[in-house]
Formats: structure tokens, sequence, C-alpha cells
């Protein structure tokens, strides 16, 4: 896999993880330790992303 592909693909994992926390962020009786599992991992994604691109 390349590079550019590596990165796109880690973009769209980023991506998705943003939409399901506003999601879960909206649903009512949404667990809060849920919510914040998605948002470490959406930083995560982040990081990588950020440091692969540098």
């Amino acid at each position: 896999m390349s590079m550019s592909s590596h990165l796109a693909e880690l973009k769209k994992k980023h991506e998705h993880l943003s939409m399901e926390v506003e999601r879960a962020q909206r649903a009512p009786g949404t667990d809060g330790l849920k919510v914040v599992d998605l948002k470490k991992r959406k930083l995560k994604l982040k990081e990588e992303i950020q440091r692969l691109s540098s």
C-alpha cells in the first residue's frame, strides 16, 4: 500500500469516526464512555495522519 493511499484510508476512518461522535452525542441516553472512546480513537488517527504527513 502506498503512503498516499494509506493516508487517504486513515482520513476516511477519521471522517467516519467524526460522524459517529456526532451521532452518539445527539442520541439520547448514549453512554458517555462510548463518546470518550470514539474521541480518543479519532485523536489517535489524527495524530497518525499528522505524523505521516510530515
